[in-house]
């Protein structure tokens, strides 16, 4: 990587970043259906590696373009350092660069993150995700600021990640652009504001290697329609075939297939998303699900915990009426 630096002494230094930064996968988009991957774990805390392995297999088979880990779905705010190097390790190991691997690596500490990308550049992952630091509500500004010191810290790509509801900050798009001049190569957004997603294809829309990605499985169709890249669906998670197939629809512009999974996304949101009561439902009902699928436990870390047995059981009977990928289940 090489790098100019402003040597002027003003505090607000910029760096211009000449060339990307080193990746398999840098030459174009992120795309597709890129699951923010579940962290399996037993019930003690330690990672489930039988558990790990079978599920990055089957989402591998399922078509699935990349993998994301240690987001919200991932529970990354609640995994220790050493467990979130060895599950960044171990998915590398499996994945063997098939699909990109994305590690998230905000925490509230700048230092623990550089820690955790450089640990994910040695282990060979792809791509990092960087989020504003949670807990300290902070201004655009200091946003930037902080990308400022971040960004020639990192030895790989990285992509921006806007969790509104998580971090207490939506970022705007003056943020972004200076995201983007510090070496990001796209953003997730989970806002859940589709006016604003759309805005940002509309801002980056002549920078064909730059992604706008939807963290709302729903919003899909529409996003492919104006340019955009792909989603991180959490529901990949366990039935990844039902999202490569809207997507590969909508890359096709098959109204009839399109409407049909689209359905089936939503039906997701309506039932299996929504069984109990908690903020944290549908963490709770990806794991839940994917342990009646037989992949992997659905122990969660705690605060979050998991569902109860009379949750879990409404949530079987959830998927004993979809129709796809019913070789792993256990019902």
């Amino acid at each position: 990587m090489h790098i100019i630096q402003n040597t002027s002494g003003k505090r607000n230094a910029v760096f211009l970043y000449l060339s990307v930064r080193e990746s398999s996968f840098t030459n174009k988009p992120l795309r597709g259906i890129i699951p923010p991957m579940v962290t399996p774990l037993l019930e003690n805390g330690n990672l489930d590696v039988i558990g790990l392995t079978t599920l990055v297999n089957y989402l591998l088979e399922a078509g699935v373009h990349g993998l994301f880990l240690l987001g919200t779905t991932g529970e990354g705010p609640s995994l220790d350092a050493e467990l979130k190097k060895q599950l960044v390790t171990q998915v590398c190991r499996i994945v063997k660069k098939k699909v990109p691997v994305l590690v998230c690596i905000t925490d509230t500490s700048l230092e623990d993150s550089v820690r955790l990308a450089d640990h994910a550049k040695s282990a060979g992952a792809d791509f990092l995700v960087v989020a504003p630091p949670y807990y300290f509500p902070i201004s655009q500004k200091e946003m930037q600021e902080y990308l400022v010191q971040l960004a020639p810290k990192m030895t790989l790509p990285f992509l921006m990640y806007n969790m509104p509801s998580c971090t207490k900050m939506h970022l705007s798009i003056r943020t972004l652009k200076k995201a983007k001049e510090l070496g990001a190569i796209g953003i997730k957004d989970s806002s859940g504001n589709q006016n604003y997603l759309f805005s940002l294809i509309e801002t980056f829309k002549n920078d064909p290697l730059f992604s706008v990605i939807t963290g709302n499985e729903a919003f899909l169709p529409e996003l492919i329609k104006r340019g955009g890249h792909g989603t991180v669906a959490g529901g990949a998670n366990f039935f990844p075939k039902l999202f490569v197939a809207l997507y590969d629809a909508c890359i096709e512009n098959d109204i009839e297939a399109i409407t049909e999974h689209l359905a089936w996304v939503n039906w997701v949101s309506d039932t299996i998303y929504d069984v109990g009561k908690q903020e944290s439902k549908y963490i709770k009902g990806t794991k839940s699900s994917l342990s009646l699928m037989g992949i992997c436990q659905d122990y969660a870390k705690s605060p979050i915990g998991s569902f109860t047995e009379k949750e879990r059981a409404k949530v079987a009977a959830y998927l004993a009426h979809f129709p796809y990928e019913k070789v792993y289940f256990r019902l």
